[in-house]
């Protein structure tokens, strides 16, 4: 196992989530490896650290006072039942507001901790004999190739025609999970599309986003979550989002 490969699985290791077989392996290679040793030691000590830390976050008192004054008031002298109620449904209103800003917060940076996953998985590909477990420009070769690998073997789709030549595939893992890439290449360009699957079926439109001088077009589609990332430009990425939706459309209706 190599140092790479333990620091994917180290957050794994961390909330007992591996089976026992790859547990082993990581604690075998961290007893011989001082560098991930001591990284799981910074893991551990950053877990007891938040496990110890109020992370409840406190609306200010203003937001409580707007909310407050937007309620209609009562034409009668208010009695004291009434006063604590509308005192109450103030606070409840306040903690839902608050509880909703943290959610949108550790949404961000949960989306941005797996982009740098998927561009770190990506610079890992370009690396010799790294970019493929499996070499074919065919189509009907790379994806039986996944078939008993991963819960759901993603689409392949040849796009030789449209200028997105296929290479092959292979399996990667981000946020400590095995999932499928499937690689093309536009001219010198390498494109990793990488595929997970997700419980949500709902139609999410391309994003792009850039880390490290790379692009990423992040979209979802029919219970799956896509990463294309390149050194292309945001506009060729986009062209190749583009062409694979269309085709993988043309796909299913056909």
């Amino acid at each position: 196992m190599t140092c790479d490969e333990a620091k994917i699985l180290l957050h794994a290791l961390l909330d007992n989530e591996l089976d026992a077989g790859h547990a082993r392996e990581v604690e075998a290679h961290i007893a011989s490896c001082p560098a991930c040793a001591a990284e799981l030691a910074a893991q551990r000590e950053l877990q007891r650290v938040l496990a110890d830390t109020s992370l409840r976050y406190t609306a200010p008192a203003s937001l409580r006072a707007r909310i407050e004054a937007s309620i209609p008031q009562p034409q009668r002298q208010p009695t004291r039942r009434s006063v604590l109620r509308g005192f109450a449904m103030g606070s409840a209103v306040s903690a839902l507001a608050a509880s909703g800003v943290v959610a949108v917060v550790l949404r961000q940076d949960d989306q941005q901790r797996i982009l740098s996953e998927v561009v770190s998985a990506h610079l890992r590909s370009l690396q010799a004999g790294h970019l493929t477990d499996v070499i074919s420009t065919d189509q009907h070769t790379v994806k039986p190739w996944f078939n008993g690998k991963l819960d759901v073997a993603p689409p392949v789709i040849d796009l030789t025609a449209q200028g997105f030549t296929l290479v092959g595939g292979r399996l990667d893992y981000i946020d400590a999970r095995a999932i499928g890439a499937v690689v093309y290449r536009r001219r010198q360009h390498v494109i990793n599309l990488f595929v997970s699957q997700t419980a949500s079926t709902e139609h999410r439109p391309p994003k792009t986003q850039t880390m490290q001088g790379f692009n990423c077009r992040r979209w979802g589609n029919r219970g799956l979550n896509f990463w294309a990332v390149s050194d292309l430009g945001t506009d060729e990425l986009a062209e190749f989002v583009d062409k694979f939706e269309a085709a993988m459309k043309a796909n299913v209706e056909g």
